[in-house]
């Protein structure tokens, strides 16, 4: 399991060849990989930063990945978040679920990523033409969360 807060970038590609490397076992990796967009609630955004509390966030991704792995056989799970100030196309997370099966790896990805939107302290301010705007929770994404308590 590797859990990363950055503010650098970071190469989708490299980073699922370092989890499979020398592995055999594993049968599928799952990605999401997050962007930047240049738009939001109906306004253009020039750039976002986004805002954390060191060791506290790490923390709660931590419990997200066990989280998930208490449901689904995982071989290996990789979440990286950035930090910082984003421009519209940077990349901003990524969450990568190794597993012997497609269907595993599949879902372990979403639930990591649909709990990672509601419970990982994160704070996101957008600079708008009309000024810069903290962005607040959505009810989609407690819903899109709360479906995984759904029997």
């Amino acid at each position: 399991m590797r859990i990363v807060v950055q503010s650098d970038a970071f190469d989708l590609g490299a980073e699922v060849d370092a989890m499979r490397q020398g592995r055999t076992d594993i049968g599928a990796i799952a990605s999401f990989v997050g962007l930047a967009r240049d738009m939001n609630d109906g306004s253009g955004v020039a750039a976002m930063t986004l805002e954390h509390y060191p060791g506290m966030t790490e923390k709660a991704l931590a419990r997200l990945v066990d989280a998930a792995a208490s449901r689904w056989t995982l071989l290996d799970v990789t979440v990286i978040h950035r930090v910082g100030r984003l421009l519209p196309g940077d990349p901003i997370v990524l969450v990568a679920v190794a597993a012997s099966h497609r269907g595993e790896a599949f879902a372990a990805c979403e639930f990591i990523m649909d709990y990672l939107k509601t419970q990982a302290p994160f704070w996101k301010k957008e600079e708008t033409p009309a000024g810069d705007r903290w962005v607040e929770a959505r009810a989609s994404d407690d819903a899109a969360a709360a479906r995984w308590n759904q029997p």
